[in-house]
């Protein structure tokens, strides 16, 4: 099955999974929103995808804190 951005926090939850296997899933899903963008895509769009993405970050570092910090400070920059 594969996720989405409305399953983010089913995904941290997911008692029998793995960290990685979380972690990947979560890259996944903003990767797929990314790939999703265009050059037609709107201002706006562009900014929902951005906040979604600092979304998925801090739900890593739900996971892994390290990891976490260093997306959001490198996205902030």
């Amino acid at each position: 099955m594969e996720y989405n951005y409305e399953d983010v926090e089913k995904v941290i939850n997911f008692s029998s999974w793995s960290e990685d296997k979380k972690i990947g899933e979560l890259f996944r899903i903003d990767t797929y929103m990314y790939t999703n963008l265009g050059t037609e895509s709107t201002k706006k769009e562009r900014e929902d995808v951005t906040k979604k993405s600092k979304y998925i970050y801090r739900a890593i570092s739900k996971i892994n804190p390290s990891i976490g910090k260093h997306l959001i400070s490198n996205m902030d920059s």
